[in-house]
């Protein structure tokens, strides 16, 4: 796990996605598993994750992800989402031995990092919390810096929001467990930040595809 350090040597640049173009699709009719292999139960549990500001139903996603990890425990960050998804569900006993296993296999993950240090302070472990919390922002800060799993920064946060959340939670992080409360609600906030940014992004880039695909069949014909 990275050192917590300064993020000030340049903007956060726009660019992140894994997945979550299904992010605001709605779901109709009584919901049941997909059943449509790993990679469907997948894309549905990113989905309901992506709604849980909203309200959403957080047990789909469970179960979803239990599927997923059941079937191939190494598919994708699934193990990481999982730990997520009992997290937003109170289930934190659970999210913890979860992500110990997520960030068994990749110790880079910042996604991981974050869930882990906000579910154990939510457990009352608020010191070592605190230091998973750090390193996961301190990856997260540098893997935006030049760009974001596999969008490129043309597609990623416009208005900045992404880079507000996360000055927010070092800014807080820095001040130590005092500031407990408002850690924890600056570190969801920043979670759902990037869930809504992960579908802009996306959905700029396939609008983007759409009219050049279009430009170049106009030209043909």
């Amino acid at each position: 796990m990275a050192e917590f350090g300064r993020t000030t040597r340049r903007p956060f640049c726009w660019a992140v996605g894994c997945g979550l173009l299904v992010l605001m699709t709605a779901l109709s009719g009584c919901w049941r598993p997909a059943g449509i292999g790993v990679g469907g139960n997948y894309n549905d549990a990113l989905l309901a994750l992506g709604k849980t500001q909203q309200g959403g139903d957080v047990r789909k996603a469970i179960v979803h992800l239990q599927y997923v990890v059941r079937r191939n425990p190494k598919y994708k960050d699934s193990l990481t989402q999982l730990g997520r998804a009992y997290y937003y569900a109170g289930r934190y006993d659970e999210s913890f031995e979860v992500l110990k296993r997520a960030l068994a296999l990749n110790r880079e993950d910042e996604i991981g990092w974050i869930v882990l240090g906000l579910t154990q302070m939510r457990r009352g472990d608020d010191e070592a919390g605190l230091a998973s919390l750090k390193g996961g922002l301190t990856l997260l800060a540098k893997a935006t810096r030049d760009g974001y799993k596999d969008v490129t920064e043309e597609f990623w946060d416009s208005r900045g929001v992404v880079r507000r959340a996360l000055r927010q939670s070092i800014t807080l992080a820095r001040r130590g467990v005092d500031d407990k409360r408002r850690i924890l609600v600056a570190g969801e906030v920043l979670l759902h930040r990037i869930d809504r940014e992960l579908y802009d992004a996306e959905q700029y880039r396939s609008h983007s595809e759409y009219l050049d695909s279009r430009r170049d069949r106009e030209k043909d014909s």
